[in-house]
């Protein structure tokens, strides 16, 4: 293995273009040839750069709407090349294949196409074919060529390229290979999500290969000797507690999270009602009510079990004020999930250093649709989510006293309450 590689040639085909013109001017002013594609070498062209076309390279026209480009010989040959390798070596002077030392590319937006409505054939040619290729055949060569898959990215690699004389080390290129065969793991999994759950309709396709990223450390597991990590799902972004905004408190654990989840669910059964406080307690609700406004919904909820409620997580379905927020510093409680909160609230949680405040922005559907996983001893349970509602339609008396209406709307409150507690 060689510790620098000095970069001297670079490959650019980017869909998403953020970056590139500022990125291309620093690789150029470095010295390095810029070869690239199609809407990628405009752009740098348009940014004052010379650039080489990828048909120059490959002695082929980009061809069939741009599904052919990359795919060649002189393309992957110089990024799978071992430098060091006589046979590979002279393979490359016989069939005069030059080294491609750099690679910027990310991939056609498919999870964007599909989150948008686009139809079946706009969805199908935003599968890219020949970028996960490169990135593949780059990260395999990490021992020589650098690949980079994230605009975010760019500046540690110009920062990297400076430090080290034009030239990226191992260590940085192992990282980048990491992230790349994880960027292209992540798009085939929506790809084939896509085809199994939405064009081909099936509940439980014959394979589910899921990824996750963006992990975030968490303070302990389930106990505190166990480690955890929170990873967030690749694709559309979604609207739970794993995208609320923490504002306040000490870093969340396992299991404040699994709580607040359990309390933010039961809290969104209600999200067109009447003000409605949760209180949960080891993933359990232990205190619910509803009133004309959170603060009298906090007090009634706080009455059903006050003992239960200390340490415990609340859940609300409206915005916080300064009266909400004075209630509820009354006792310890470990966090607090609203959809916002008021100035007067913010600073009347402030002075509870150890409470979380999560903000939520709109709560999450108690109908949408998904799947919910549960590990097991050597597999995982899958199940569509619980998004089951019962409505008055839906409930026939038998008994010979008719219920009143109190007692008819305290029925359905109960039931809504009891679909969330675990056994």
């Amino acid at each position: 293995m060689t510790e620098n590689i000095k970069i001297k040639r670079a490959l650019l085909s980017v869909s998403d273009k953020s970056g590139l013109a500022d990125l291309g001017k620093q690789l150029a002013s470095m010295g390095v040839a810029l070869i690239s594609t199609g809407g990628t070498a405009k752009a740098l062209r348009e940014a004052g750069l010379e650039v080489a076309d990828i048909s120059d390279v490959t002695n082929f026209p980009e061809m069939m709407d741009g599904r052919v480009k990359t795919l060649h010989p002189k393309v992957h040959g110089g990024l799978l090349a071992r430098r060091d390798d006589a046979g590979h070596v002279a393979s490359m002077e016989e069939h005069d294949i030059a080294g491609i030392d750099l690679v910027i590319v990310n991939l056609y937006p498919f999870a964007q196409t599909v989150a948008k409505g686009a139809e079946r054939d706009e969805i199908i040619e935003n599968i890219d074919i020949g970028g996960p290729s490169m990135v593949r055949s780059a990260a395999k060569n990490h021992d020589f060529v650098t690949i980079v898959t994230d605009p975010s990215d760019y500046a540690t690699l110009l920062t990297e390229l400076q430090q080290n004389g034009g030239g990226t080390s191992l260590a940085f290129r192992k990282n980048m290979a990491a992230k790349a065969f994880a960027a292209t793991a992540s798009y085939d999994s929506m790809i084939a999500q896509w085809f199994g759950f939405a064009d081909q309709g099936k509940m439980f396709p014959d394979s589910l290969p899921l990824t996750m990223s963006q992990p975030v450390e968490l303070r302990y597991g389930e106990n505190p000797h166990q480690s955890a990590a929170l990873y967030l799902p690749n694709g559309p972004s979604a609207s739970g507690i794993a995208q609320a905004e923490q504002l306040q408190g000490k870093a969340l654990s396992y299991n404040n999270y699994n709580d607040a989840d359990a309390a933010l669910e039961l809290v969104s059964e209600f999200r067109d009602g009447p003000p409605t406080v949760v209180i949960v307690k080891h993933a359990n609700p232990c205190g619910v009510a509803s009133a004309d406004n959170i603060v009298d919904a906090y007090k009634e909820a706080l009455a059903c079990d006050s003992v239960s409620a200390f340490g415990g997580i609340i859940a609300v379905n409206r915005p916080l004020d300064g009266a909400a927020a004075e209630a509820m510093t009354g006792i310890f409680t470990e966090v607090v999930c609203a959809p916002s909160a008021d100035d007067d609230a913010k600073a009347i949680f402030a002075k509870k250093k150890n409470l979380r405040l999560l903000l939520t922005g709109e709560l999450p559907d108690p109908a949408r649709g998904g799947m919910g996983f549960k590990s097991i001893a050597g597999g995982f349970l899958l199940q569509s989510r619980d998004n089951g509602q019962i409505s008055r339609d839906d409930l026939k008396c038998v008994t010979k006293r008719q219920p009143s209406e109190q007692e008819m709307t305290d029925c359905l409150f109960a039931w809504t309450v009891a679909k969330h507690v675990k056994s």
